[in-house]
């Protein structure tokens, strides 16, 4: 008996100090507070090692939301104060409601409507247990991008046989840096994350389309927060976007894989968008205008609604397809493909029916050479110029209508009259005998007065510009000088300006031009860098000697050179300043 008792001494001992342990065990550490602020939202991250048991509400007076972490322990250093923010000022603890409990005060500035949730450990490891509360800027826009020139809608065109309007909007295109604050997508063997080259990647992309006449490009994103997926699609929606292009860098489970692919949206992700679409009523109107908007309204026939915004995505898969076959030729020039052809996929990003989408894998960050190459100055220019030069040759193609460029790429006739030839009707509109045969079909060069000729357009093919920060400013050496350029047959503005490396808006500057229609024959003055001339000093030699032998001034060697005085040295090296 007495054995009998003692042994159930020491199993009761045991199994105080077990509960004792397990609870112990058991208890959950807030390791750290991360705050993310974006143009729209504040979102806040408790990090556990655990997962969080927990509750919240709110107060006024001043504003807070109060959250408790139940048998939880603090690591973190708080307070916490925040300057970012457009809606929390500070994050401080308070006294516990109860023994174990810690209680996190968080400051506002106005009342908010706070999404709280919980988020599973990531599977690569990166982040544990987290705690997220949403905080939403009460009144504050989604975030657009500074354009590089005025965004004020441009003067319409009006046609001249017509007296209507055909065209004034700006083509804006949408670039979506994948990830972002507290999602760092993928991360490659040396900790790099996605969403850092995705980002710089794409604010490239966004300078160098700007450059470009009767283009706009807007982000979804302009630093590292977070954006939720569906508000990526709503954005680029909200400023009336033509395209939206996501950029991303691809990952796999092991470090073979590499190269670049485009992928665009599949057909039954597509079918099941469409039904979801069909029943917001409300939204009609936002995907197909007007004829939305009277659906929504006046009819509840669900065939007829689904055939809209069937044909709707249908066009805009159609779109995406050859945008993400241009980017995939443009890309295949400066890296390797993974996939040569657009691969189709169930991506959220993809699913808007009223915009075509593409979304880009600029490289596997998983592949060691390719981290690498992902996070180079240089790389990311070489990704975003063939993205670019695809997303603007794209539009040139498929100018969507009622914008600028579609209304510039409209085809003019002309009536032929008494006297006048095939060439001197080419040389009127500035192309050639032979493209305006291909045009009308002719098998001679013989017209009969009044006789109606289709005039082929001239368009533009805009190449995207080199973007590049020099480290030092320009020496006196970078001086300009001004040519004058004789138009030849078959030549057009931009073929113009690539010859001599200048933008298209400088030369039209310059000469005044009011529209990009030029003539045989035509002068235009075009501003060139010129280049630099040196001269090395001989014996015998003086300051005015070699002013005369290369025709310029002595005052302007010596503001060239610096020189204090004209006292020179035999092998001294001169810059022979420009004329």
């Amino acid at each position: 008996m007495l054995i009998g008792k003692y042994f159930r001494v020491i199993w009761y001992s045991l199994f105080v100090v077990l509960s004792t342990s397990s609870f112990f065990v058991s208890a959950n550490t807030l390791e750290g507070i991360r705050v993310w602020p974006s143009p729209d939202e504040t979102r806040i991250v408790i990090d556990l090692n655990s997962e969080a048991n927990y509750s919240y509400f709110t107060l006024s007076s001043p504003y807070r939301l109060v959250v408790d972490l139940k048998n939880t322990n603090v690591k973190a250093k708080l307070p916490l104060s925040v300057k970012d923010s457009k809606v929390l000022t500070n994050i401080r603890k308070s006294s516990s409601p109860s023994k174990g409990t810690t209680r996190l005060v968080f400051e506002l500035k106005h009342a908010v409507t706070a999404e709280v949730f919980k988020l599973s450990p990531t599977p690569g490891g990166q982040y544990g247990h987290r705690l997220v509360m949403d905080l939403p800027h009460s009144g504050i826009s989604a975030p657009k991008s500074t354009p590089s020139k005025p965004t004020q809608p441009s003067k319409p065109i009006i046609n001249s046989n017509t007296n209507h309007i055909v065209g004034n909007g700006e083509i804006i295109i949408a670039i979506d840096a994948g990830h972002g604050g507290e999602d760092p997508g993928s991360i490659g063997p040396t900790r790099k994350y996605e969403k850092h080259a995705t980002l710089a990647i794409s604010k490239k992309v966004v300078a160098q389309i700007n450059a470009q006449p009767g283009m706009r490009a807007i982000m979804t994103r302009s630093g590292d927060y977070f954006v939720n997926l569906n508000k990526r699609t709503d954005i680029a929606r909200k400023n009336k976007s033509h395209l939206l292009v996501s950029i991303h860098a691809d990952s796999f489970r092991s470090p073979q894989p590499r190269g670049g692919s485009v992928f665009v949206l599949n057909t039954r992700r597509a079918n099941t968008e469409i039904g979801r679409w069909v029943e917001q009523h409300e939204k009609q109107s936002e995907l197909l205008g007007g004829a939305g908007d009277v659906l929504a309204k006046n009819s509840n026939d669900r065939n007829v609604s689904q055939t809209l915004l069937d044909l709707q995505f249908s066009h805009s898969q159609k779109e995406g397809y050859k945008l993400a076959t241009d980017v995939l030729s443009e890309m295949g020039k400066v890296i390797k493909l993974h996939k040569k052809a657009p691969v189709n996929a169930s991506l959220a990003v993809l699913k808007s029916p009223d915009i075509p989408s593409i979304l880009i894998e600029t490289g596997f960050i998983s592949n060691p050479t390719e981290e690498k190459q992902l996070f180079q100055r240089g790389h990311q220019d070489k990704i975003a110029r063939a993205i670019s030069k695809a997303i603007i040759r794209y539009l040139n193609d498929n100018p969507p209508q009622g914008t600028l460029l579609a209304s510039k790429q409209e085809q003019t006739t002309h009536k032929v009259r008494s006297g006048e030839s095939l060439s001197r009707i080419a040389q009127k509109y500035g192309t050639t005998t032979a493209k305006l045969k291909s045009a009308n079909k002719l098998k001679s060069t013989s017209l009969a007065v009044g006789q109606i000729l289709k005039i082929p357009s001239n368009k533009s093919v805009y190449v995207a510009p080199k973007v590049s920060t020099p480290k030092t400013k320009p020496s006196v050496t970078q001086s300009r000088k001004t040519i004058t350029h004789t138009v030849r047959s078959g030549e057009y503005l931009g073929k113009i300006a690539s010859k001599y490396k200048v933008s298209t808006s400088s030369i039209r500057s310059l000469n005044r031009l009011k529209s990009d229609t030029l003539f045989v024959g035509q002068k235009l003055k075009v501003s060139i860098v010129a280049p630099i001339q040196k001269h090395t000093v001989k014996r015998g030699e003086f300051l005015g000697k070699i002013a005369t032998k290369y025709g310029v001034t002595v005052s302007s060697i010596r503001t060239a050179n610096k020189l204090r005085s004209d006292k020179l040295a035999v092998g001294q090296v001169l810059i022979i300043p420009n004329s």
